[in-house]
């Protein structure tokens, strides 16, 4: 029984080898193969190492001036190369005044980056270019004008802080907007750019613009001629929301990208720096406490003055030192009925601090 029962499972087995009959009837079989293929370790993305901490001793010097001082000020300072930053209400908005110069003189070099204009395209200054307050170019106007280029009158706007010679410059490339256009496009955060020197400074008087306010002293005399009490809603509205508010970390910031040569071409960054440094105005601000051997460049802002207040009193500026490190600074003076003296030595003292914790 058992030998009948296995005979025909050998029988079947055996034909898969020995018949080929059976061998068209009965299925060959498949075999897969399987190797095994290591799977690669995923490469962790490294992370890159935090920026340097700031001193801690800068950190606590600009907080204790902040704090000390009898005014609104915004402090802010920001190492170009290691990319720490350190402020003391530096997000808040202040009056910049004349710091906005800087946005109308890179909105001009970025159009000449473009080639949309050359810094020796010819300009004759007239009479009817004439703006308000510091406009030293306005002795050199005869009877055909005075006859310069895109480049002198840019020199002019940021060494002697020239209103008119900036004025023509914010007209040459399109107006306000452009300027507004070009801080927005290079992501430069909190700042605002304002109507223009003659707008600006009427309407923080509390006056309406008018042409005759450039001649001479007819600006003083309409601003003396009006209320008490006009110009000090005035006042007080411009500081509250200054049109060309920006704040101090924001410029730091945005100086510290302009050195790292992120805004502007090379050559026009290298040609601004350069300016910045010529600059003739603000001797004893910033610039007061710098030490031999090392160089700055900057740009400074005053306001009106009224009751003793003054509405934005401004230096800000790029710092390098005998090695090469750089540090941005920008000190925004919003309001403060301080004297010109104490305001100076606030500012030196932030340079001071920089100096002495550089590393």
């Amino acid at each position: 029984m058992t030998i009948a029962g296995l005979a025909p499972a050998m029988l079947v087995g055996c034909a898969v080898h020995q018949s080929p009959t059976a061998a068209g009837y009965v299925p060959v079989p498949e075999y897969a193969v399987r190797m095994p293929v290591p799977t690669p370790s995923p490469v962790p993305t490294p992370t890159p190492p935090p920026p340097p901490e700031a001193p801690a001793g800068l950190l606590s010097t600009i907080t204790a001036l902040e704090s000390q001082f009898d005014g609104i000020v915004g402090i802010a300072v920001t190492s170009v190369d290691e990319g720490w930053s350190v402020a003391a209400n530096g997000e808040r908005r202040m009056p910049q005044q004349s710091v906005s110069k800087l946005w109308v003189a890179m909105t001009v070099l970025d159009y000449r980056d473009q080639g949309r204009l050359s810094l020796d395209d010819p300009y004759t200054v007239t009479k009817a270019d004439l703006t308000v307050f510091h406009q030293p170019v306005a002795t050199l106007i005869g009877e055909n004008g005075y006859p310069t280029t895109i480049r002198e009158l840019l020199r002019r706007a940021l060494t002697n802080s020239d209103n008119t010679c900036n004025d023509i410059l914010l007209r040459y490339v399109g107006g306000p907007d452009s300027v507004r256009d070009f801080i927005s496009r290079k992501g430069l955060g909190a700042i605002r750019f304002g109507p223009g020197e003659r707008l600006l400074q009427a309407g923080t008087a509390g006056l309406e613009w008018r042409q005759e306010y450039s001649i001479g002293r007819a600006f003083y005399q309409a601003r003396a001629a009006l209320p008490g009490a006009v110009r000090l809603a005035a006042f007080n509205n411009y500081i509250a929301d200054p049109p060309d508010g920006a704040t101090a970390t924001a410029i730091a910031q945005a100086l510290a990208r302009l050195k790292r040569g992120d805004l502007l071409s090379a050559d026009s960054t290298s040609w601004l720096l350069a300016t910045m440094e010529s600059s003739h105005t603000g001797r004893q601000r910033l610039r007061g406490a710098v030490p031999a051997g090392w160089s700055f460049g900057h740009k400074t802002g005053t306001g009106q003055d009224f009751s003793g207040r003054t509405a934005g009193y401004n230096d800000v500026g790029i710092l390098t030192a005998p090695d090469g490190k750089s540090y941005t600074i920008a000190v925004l003076i919003g309001d403060t009925s301080r004297t010109i003296p104490q305001r100076q030595e606030l500012m030196q003292a932030v340079v001071a601090s920089v100096v002495a914790n550089h590393r």
